[in-house]
């Protein structure tokens, strides 16, 4: 008697994760989990001992070790490249460091246009290391699609201006305001950055790609119409041609969810605060929707943690494609355990 080989893997680029981000039939819905690869792993602490963020980044090997890592743990649908959105900043030469426990730090801010005449388009031959990352990464995931991600010009735009983080961004909203014309400029610049390094990632082997709009909450519907949206939609653009699912996320963005939907993507990532029924109702069921378990349910007891999974798995039935994600990323201090056992339970209750 002769037993029938199992069925091949599903490629990456028609995976459960690309598949649902198209809006096409899934076999259950895909989860991953923004920070994911960080530190809430022990083998992540472990890899990263002495050796600094930037650093970190731009190494192949630890590069692909710590990508892998989360997949190999958790089992989850896809992988999150391992960068940050700093990276091309630095590697266009802008002096910054990633400070432990404060974040990017920008030496000489950028806030006249001499400022800006510093910073420079980033073109491939700046991001070898990048390219190699997402190759070797390609070949250990096999089927498991991965995720590339650059940062949005606002966000970056914000981290240059005001030289580090922000709770306020007023430099920067003085500077959007007082100087509309250095601002679109220094937009524009960033989003031809952005632009290119999702491409080195896409045209390396990437199946998807995030923008990360992490402070665009911070802006009116006015203000993101007037001065963020067509930089964030050239970054988006950027990749078009390389049929790619583009999510486009950002941290209090319930008012800009269509907004950042037209920009260019094919998933709107919505964060907590919004549930995935106003956020279908506010977009009109447009684009596929990702998210959007509250980080800090991660630390409650099982059965409110389940019940929540189960009524945001139930939500997301409803929209064109769902992709099951955090409202925002992996906290330093999750239970790894708890995120392996919330994976299960997506795939188990999900499964059609």
């Amino acid at each position: 008697m002769t037993t029938s080989p199992p069925p091949a893997a599903a490629p990456a680029s028609d995976s459960t994760l690309v598949r649902a981000a198209r809006g096409l039939p899934v076999a259950h819905t895909p989860v991953w989990f923004m920070r994911q690869a960080g530190r809430s792993l022990p083998e992540y602490r472990k890899v990263r001992e002495g050796v600094g963020m930037l650093e970190s980044c731009r190494r192949p090997d630890l590069v692909t070790e710590i990508t892998l890592q989360p997949v190999r743990r958790h089992g989850v649908d896809a992988a999150i490249f391992f960068s940050d959105i700093v990276v091309p900043l630095a590697a266009v030469g802008v002096d910054l460091d990633i400070v432990p426990g404060v974040g990017p730090v920008v030496a000489e801010p950028v806030r006249t246009r001499a400022d800006l005449e510093r910073l420079r388009d980033l073109v491939p031959e700046d991001v070898p290391d990048i390219t190699e990352s997402v190759r070797m990464l390609v070949a250990e995931l096999g089927a498991t699609p991965l995720i590339g991600f650059a940062g949005a010009p606002f966000t970056l735009a914000s981290y240059l201006v005001e030289g580090g983080p922000s709770r306020t961004h007023e430099r920067t909203k003085a500077l959007m305001h007082g100087d509309p014309g250095l601002w679109h400029d220094l937009c524009a610049r960033l989003a031809r950055i952005s632009g290119a390094f999702l491409r080195v990632q896409a045209s390396a082997g990437a199946s998807a790609v995030q923008l990360f709009d992490s402070w665009a909450g911070a802006l009116s519907r006015a203000d993101y119409t007037r001065f963020v949206a067509e930089h964030s939609a050239t970054v988006l653009a950027a990749v078009a041609d390389l049929d790619v699912p583009r999510i486009h996320f950002g941290v209090g963005t319930g008012e800009l969810l269509t907004l950042m939907g037209e920009a260019g993507a094919e998933v709107v990532g919505v964060d907590h605060r919004v549930s995935l029924t106003d956020a279908l109702e506010r977009t009109g069921g447009r684009w596929a929707l990702q998210g959007n378990l509250d980080p800090a349910l991660l630390f409650a007891p099982w059965e409110p943690l389940e019940q929540r999974v189960r009524e945001i798995v139930e939500e997301g039935r409803a929209a064109p494609g769902h992709v099951f994600n955090l409202g925002h990323g992996v906290p330093p201090s999750a239970d790894p355990d708890v995120l392996t056992r919330v994976v299960a339970l997506v795939h188990e209750v999900s499964a059609r």
